[in-house]
């Protein structure tokens, strides 16, 4: 039998699952994160069949003023592309028959741990959203930070979207604002493939130890989850990333990062609001604290509403959604 914690599912796991009349409990999901981006993205399908390629106007044509009789010389306007690469995210499940189909509910139990490969898969994505490295890590794809990192002297042309909100130390965090769209910023899927989570459901299948005649046997439900994605930045003007939000100063009060100031700057670094969806995203104590800072804001008139909407309180900032996401981290080192 394997170990409690190890990569299958035990007896002990499946017990603790059950009630006393032998069904499958609800199961309270204290490892859930709230990542309300995933609502946001647009998805599209990719035109490489590993990614996709961006094309962007790097120059405009020459024009000038002419007189009569003379005469203008003819000019182009210039292009570059950029190749985004996509990952391929995998999960398989795999639980032995006979520990299945204890107590004869089969299905229940599968779809009790169906959930959790979601959940897990949901929360690899949008870290990976915010934090991926495909320069450190070829398997996954290139995500947010690492292109709005830089805001030193020989900084990149895109350093004029990136705020610097004061911390110095390792506890920080960022609050980004994403236009999102089609000629902006985007999800997408490789060419030929579907777009989202995939799963297969393998049924029962039989495992062999090894190859060869007399090895060992196993009967097992094997599931396959697969998620092929990437992302593409177009458009970089249409993407801020409020930085170096320390987290302790922003609990205690103490120099702590005006939030509001921030998002308002954000706001005027994209040239148009209405060229997609927009939304602002913080994890939850960036969030509680603005939601502290701005109660004097409502008063003196800072922008800051309340919409109730079919019984749904909706937080916005100038009519942009505030939205929380659990996968932004509160352990960010300072960009610089």
């Amino acid at each position: 039998m394997a170990a409690v914690g190890g990569t299958v599912l035990t007896l002990l796991d499946a017990v603790k699952r059950r009630d006393p009349t032998g069904r499958i409990m609800p199961i309270v999901e204290l490892l859930e994160q709230k990542n309300t981006i995933m609502e946001d993205i647009p998805w599209v399908e990719g035109n490489l069949t590993t990614g996709h390629r961006c094309a962007m106007r790097t120059g405009l044509p020459t024009v000038a003023w002419r007189l009569l009789n003379q005469g203008v010389t003819p000019s182009k306007s210039t292009t570059a592309h950029v190749d985004e690469q996509a990952g391929m995210m995998e999960g398989w499940s795999e639980v032995d028959r006979d520990l299945a189909e204890l107590g004869g509910n089969v299905g229940e139990f599968r779809y009790s741990e169906a959930l959790a490969f979601v959940e897990a898969m949901r929360q690899e994505f949008a870290s990976t959203l915010f934090y991926g490295n495909a320069g450190l890590n070829p398997e996954e794809f290139t995500g947010l930070s690492v292109r709005y990192s830089d805001i030193g002297a020989g900084a990149p042309e895109n350093a004029q979207n990136i705020i610097d909100g004061g911390g110095t130390g390792s506890d920080n965090s960022s609050i980004w604002l994403i236009v999102w769209g089609q000629n902006s910023v985007f999800g997408f899927y490789p060419k030929g493939t579907m777009a989202g989570l995939q799963h297969e459901d393998k049924g029962m299948v039989t495992l062999q130890g090894a190859t060869g005649i007399g090895t060992s046997r196993l009967d097992v439900y094997q599931e396959k989850w697969q998620w092929k994605c990437g992302l593409a930045v177009k458009d970089w003007r249409y993407a801020v990333r409020l930085c170096n939000i320390d987290i302790s100063n922003l609990v205690a009060k103490s120099s702590a990062t005006d939030i509001t100031e921030k998002m308002q700057k954000a706001i005027h670094r994209v040239p148009n609001l209405m060229a997609g969806r927009a939304g602002i995203y913080c994890n939850r104590t960036v969030f509680q604290e603005w939601c502290i800072q701005r109660r004097d804001d409502v008063g003196t008139g800072g922008g800051f509403t309340f919409e109730n909407v079919d019984g749904v309180i909706k937080y916005s900032y100038m009519g942009i959604p505030v939205r929380i996401c659990d996968a932004l981290v509160e352990t960010e080192a300072r960009v610089v």
